[in-house]
């Protein structure tokens, strides 16, 4: 039997199993919610959910799964299904087995398609019938059997055995191997195996010239240290597929990392301009704004992202902070008075919004000349935070906001209370050594208070001892003192937990471990480690590999890791 018999019979066999499938229908109107349910119980499926909006949705699959997501383009409150499945995606609430279809009309498909930043599984035009519906389903249910393995081992973070199931659907399923190719490339980027992805990207494009290869050149460039031909190759498929938006946000960090801010929020404004209803793309666009003094970009950016967030899973309390800071930039301190009052009113309960509404108070009140009341506010704050540096330290609990931390040691330096300022912000400084606008934030801070000398020697002088450290670390770990190298890199990332700390650290016992054994203690220790790196940069190379060294020791051993997280 070849393979193309063999897919007939998948596809009939998966026919005939969609009546065993869980589906969820999002639609703003009801009668189509109940249409979509009847036609889907003409073709067997009785198991369907019907929703109205993008929030019910987040809500439902908190504490379900779902083998099939139908969502209507047009949602409440002026986003889109693509919005949806961006979110539902960003935040791994759904996994990659999961089926989602974004319904339309042919007049709206030609729109969407052209900006479509997260590709759904497909598209259905409507109108359609029943038997279109099955047909369609069965058809992507296939191509996700196809691919099952890769995804489950992706969602394992088992990187390398899904670039080993890509090899495998290449040889089985040669009507795939496009697509293969496509995650597996995207695959090496993601372990830094930069080289082997820019020879796959490249034999691709040979063939067809694809947007989405032309990024993973990029990447892989960039990976290699090719900064200035990475941008170069940016800016060209940026003028020959400015649809693909993803290549603007790639090129706007590399110009910022090439030190050019005001080309990096160009490069941010025009894929906002493009596709407006970004969140996070907005928020960047907000971020660097600031960076430039733009104070009219920045707050309608920050104002459209509060807008855009609320309700969402990708809201956060850093966009009061956000916007409240320009807003007082600009002298507009009723504003910040008002974004205050809707911080306390959408965060009731929360002691980081709590926090964050008590560093506005304070700076609101040092605007105002009010030097009484912005002390009684910085010292509440104060204790808050104690508070909440404490719960950090405990798993179950977000990381704390490091703009409001920022802003919190800027209302000290403002009020007198420098040494609290210098503690507040060294610390920062040091767990996000890596972030240029975490840093370009502290910076501000100093500048804005007259001490912009004081910054920079501050900064200047965190990276020399960060440097050092590390370098202890990894040397200890090179002369072969495995047991050396692990204390050593434990107290670093208990001491500065910054991203570089945590991943090298874990890695340093996955090492030790893979000499001498496995040992609970210590790997409960690196896997906690490792889940603290993914929460700040979950897409960095080296948390991916970390990962990935994590999965290959614990099977040495013959111990049963958790997947799931």
């Amino acid at each position: 039997m070849d393979a193309n018999e063999l897919a007939a019979q998948q596809l009939y066999k998966l026919q005939g199993e969609l009546k065993n499938k869980k589906v969820l229908v999002v639609d703003r109107h009801p009668d189509a919610r109940n249409a979509m349910r009847m036609m889907l119980s003409t073709i067997g499926i009785t198991s369907v959910q019907g929703v109205g909006s993008a929030t019910e949705v987040l809500r439902l699959v908190k504490s379900s799964s779902y083998d099939i997501i139908l969502s209507d383009y047009q949602l409440e409150d002026g986003r889109d299904g693509q919005q949806l499945l961006e979110e539902l995606r960003y935040k791994r609430l759904i996994s990659l087995s999961t089926l989602f279809m974004v319904v339309t009309g042919e007049r709206a498909y030609k729109n969407v398609v052209s900006v479509a930043e997260l590709a759904p599984d497909d598209y259905l035009i409507k109108p359609f019938t029943g038997e279109q519906l099955q047909q369609r389903l069965a058809r992507a249910l296939y191509k996700k059997f196809v691919f099952h393995q890769a995804y489950r081992n992706v969602e394992r973070s088992r990187y390398e055995d899904a670039v080993t199931a890509c090899d495998d659907i290449i040889q089985q399923y040669p009507q795939y191997q496009h697509d293969a190719r496509h995650l597996q490339a995207d695959l090496l980027n993601s372990l830094g195996r930069y080289v082997e992805a820019e020879a796959a990207y490249r034999q691709m494009l040979e063939q067809k010239d694809l947007a989405w290869a032309r990024m993973g050149v990029a990447v892989a460039v960039h990976g290699q240290g090719r900064v200035d031909e990475a941008v170069t190759q940016l800016e060209a498929l940026v003028q020959d597929f400015p649809e693909y938006l993803a290549a603007f946000d790639f090129l706007a960090r590399l110009r910022e990392e090439k030190g050019d801010s005001t080309g990096a929020q160009q490069a941010l404004q025009a894929a906002a301009a493009i596709s407006p209803n970004n969140t996070m793309r907005q928020r960047a666009v907000g971020d660097m704004a600031v960076r430039n003094n733009d104070l009219e970009a920045a707050e309608r950016a920050y104002n459209t992202v509060l807008s855009r967030a609320r309700g969402s899973s990708l809201r956060s309390i850093d966009d009061y902070a956000n916007l409240s800071r320009v807003m007082l930039e600009k002298g507009n301190v009723a504003g910040a008075k008002l974004v205050a009052q809707d911080l306390r009113r959408d965060w009731r309960g929360d002691k980081q919004g709590e926090l964050a509404s008590l560093v506005i108070d304070s700076l609101v009140q040092t605007k105002e000349g009010a030097p009484d009341k912005a002390a009684r506010s910085i010292a509440a704050a104060m204790e808050l935070h104690k508070v909440l540096v404490a719960e950090g330290k405990m798993e179950e609990k977000r990381p704390l906001s490091q703009k409001v931390a920022v802003d919190l040691a800027h209302a000290c330096m403002a009020n007198g209370k420098e040494a609290d300022a210098q503690s507040l912000l060294r610390q920062v400084a040091a767990e996000n050594n890596e972030d240029r606008g975490v840093l370009a934030h502290i910076q501000g801070v100093f500048e804005k208070t007259g001490n912009a000398e004081a910054g920079k020697a501050l900064l200047e002088d965190v990276s020399r001892e960060i440097i050092q450290i590390n370098n202890q670390g990894v040397l200890a770990a090179r002369s072969g003192d495995f047991d050396g190298s692990v204390q050593l890199l434990i107290e670093a990332a208990e001491r500065v937990p910054n991203l570089q700390f945590l991943v090298n650290a874990a890695k340093s016992i996955y090492t030790l471990m893979d000499q001498k054994g496995w040992q609970p203690e210590l790997a409960e220790r690196a896997h906690r480690y490792l889940e603290k790196a993914r929460s700040r940069s979950p897409d960095d190379p080296r948390v991916i590999s970390g990962r990935d060294m994590y999965q290959r020791v614990a099977r040495k051993y013959g111990v049963q890791v958790d997947t799931d997280s």
